[in-house]
């Protein structure tokens, strides 16, 4: 039975590969709004009416619960679609959750008072939009006290990774980096708060230094979506085939994803 993820681009290929590889029984639907991409520069009006319209794609497919492994899309437009939008029969995740848990060292479930953890100095590297959204921040501090965070706009990574642009993907991480390191000496952690960043985690590494933990979020996603099916099975949509779909060129967004994944996939127009 089929689940959806969804990314405004090629991005969230970074997840589906850590999920198909903890749950290689689970047909996974993945949705890339390449047309579109990338979300980080828009409007955050504009990116809900894209997310909604791209779920409901996912729905279509038979997908019942849809992770958005998309992060502007979680920090700018999950709150609203859940409060407002979201059908009871329908469940629709973000990305921040598996994240603010392994950095806290505490389920989403528990439910006591904020309390100090180990991490003090925490630097996150996101979207535009995301880092205009605060949703990070808003979201750790239900569950930590006295962390800062410093936040850094990561403008063009994005697009340079998603060109196949590698070369520039890595001097402007590195760019990021230092400009973050102005604001923040000596982070304890780093949040790689865009799916794409995965892919560029080693120059993020090496730009911190090796005494910096580096967060990214596939895998926690991954270990957290095995959990959730483990709780609420029901969820699994009726769905039963996998399947690549997206908005822009097919032949030239499965090209870029068979670089990504490393093994063939071919897309069909969403």
């Amino acid at each position: 039975m089929a689940v959806g993820i969804f990314d405004s681009g090629l991005g969230g290929l970074t997840v589906l590969d850590a999920v198909s590889k903890r749950l290689p029984d689970v047909p996974f639907v993945y949705f890339g709004d390449n047309a579109h991409a990338p979300y980080g520069v828009r409007t955050a009006d504009d990116i809900y009416n894209l997310t909604t319209t791209a779920v409901e794609r996912l729905w279509e497919a038979g997908c019942d619960l849809v992770i958005l492994a998309c992060n502007t899309a979680s920090a700018a437009a999950l709150r609203r679609m859940q409060e407002s939008w979201i059908p009871r029969d329908k469940r629709v995740l973000g990305v921040f959750v598996p994240l603010i848990e392994a950095l806290t060292e505490r389920q989403w479930g528990d439910n006591s008072p904020p309390r100090e953890v180990e991490v003090k100095h925490v630097a996150l590297f996101a979207t535009p939009a995301t880092v205009a959204s605060r949703a990070f921040q808003r979201e750790l501090a239900f569950r930590a006290i006295g962390v800062d965070v410093e936040a850094q706009a990561c403008g063009g990574v994005v697009d340079a990774i998603e060109e196949g642009d590698m070369i520039l993907a890595d001097a402007l991480v590195r760019s990021h980096v230092d400009a973050l390191k102005r604001k923040m000496p000596t982070p304890d952690a780093a949040i790689l708060g865009c799916t794409h960043y995965p892919i560029m985690q080693e120059a993020f590494q090496e730009a911190l230094g090796a005494d910096v933990k580096v967060f990214s979020q596939a895998n926690l996603v991954a270990s957290s979506l095995a959990d959730y099916l483990t709780r609420h099975p029901q969820m699994v949509g009726p769905g039963t085939e996998s399947m690549f779909l997206t908005t822009g060129d097919p032949v030239k967004v499965a090209r870029g994803a068979t670089q990504f994944l490393r093994r063939k996939v071919e897309f069909t127009k969403a």
